[in-house]
């Protein structure tokens, strides 16, 4: 599912060779840091959209599961997507 390798590189280094921490994010992410410390991580787009939409699932399911925990009156689906025009 994720690739969970991962290359650390400094920003100068990175400066100094962009088009390869670029190539690298391809297969794996790099870890940039600044005076031994992690400061930004370059990933490739496929990659990043992949961890947005998990995490976009897991806010979607920890959401429904807060609302489950709700009590009180609830509205039937039929006239959820009623009112929604559905």
């Amino acid at each position: 599912m994720y690739n969970l390798s991962m290359s650390t590189t400094s920003i100068a280094n990175a400066r100094k060779n962009f088009s390869e921490v670029i190539a690298t994010s391809e297969r794996e992410a790099v870890f940039i840091e600044r005076r031994g410390q992690r400061a930004a991580v370059v990933v490739s787009p496929e990659q990043y959209e992949r961890m947005m939409d998990a995490l976009e699932d897991a806010e979607d399911v920890a959401a429904f599961d807060e609302a489950m925990a709700q009590e009180g009156p609830n509205i039937p689906w039929d006239q959820v997507k009623a009112d929604l025009g559905w």
